[in-house]
């Protein structure tokens, strides 16, 4: 499938807020991409297909992650996450995409995990800080992800670790690990969350 005929397919999946919402990560992916130095084209198939099924009824979600066996724990956790996991298997099986590293940049675009790829990581921090985007900590995500990917995505997780505390939600235990990796990281590199 072309480039145009996939765009074409996603964007038909979607009401047209969240279409605008992934034209937005496309954008903000291939900047990000091409400031960190990785592949645009993969960055943009990723970013395209990232939210494929987020609009499908979340049973449905559900059911493509039971049915074929793909991180069942997360169904225990918020429904938000699902569709990163979804996303992935569609991508490949209904889509075409052979691509592991792409792959993996939409399964693991809402959560992240330890030891990101530098695709996971641009693919990831532009669906935080995309033009669409409007939440207290954006603007400081955004100026952060001018200096270095790991600092604003340590910001991006903090963002979304505190939004859950506030309203008593469960933490998928892989987005914790996500974030104290991205800072052993940070560290190791010689680098703190502190600095300006």
């Amino acid at each position: 499938m072309n480039r145009e005929s996939l765009k074409e397919s996603v964007r038909s999946q979607m009401p047209a807020a969240r279409w605008q919402h992934t034209l937005g990560v496309v954008e903000t992916s291939i900047r990000l991409a091409a400031r960190y130095g990785a592949d645009p084209d993969k960055a943009e198939l990723a970013a395209i297909l990232h939210d494929c099924c987020k609009s499908w009824p979340v049973d449905r979600q559900a059911a493509v992650i039971r049915e074929h066996a793909l991180s069942e724990d997360v169904l225990q956790y918020d429904k938000e996450l699902w569709h990163a996991i979804a996303g992935a298997w569609v991508a490949e099986k209904e889509y075409g995409v052979n691509d592991p590293e792409v792959l993996d940049a939409i399964r693991y675009h809402t959560t992240g995990r330890a030891g990101m790829t530098l695709l996971e990581k641009v693919v990831c921090l532009a669906d935080y800080i995309e033009p669409g985007r409007d939440f207290p900590a954006v603007n400081n995500i955004r100026e952060l992800a001018e200096h270095s990917l790991e600092k604003a995505l340590v910001a991006g997780f903090d963002s979304t670790i505190h939004f859950l505390l506030d309203r008593g939600k469960k933490i998928y235990p892989l987005t914790v690990l996500t974030r104290n990796a991205l800072l052993f990281e940070l560290e190791s590199a010689g680098g703190t969350m502190r600095e300006p």
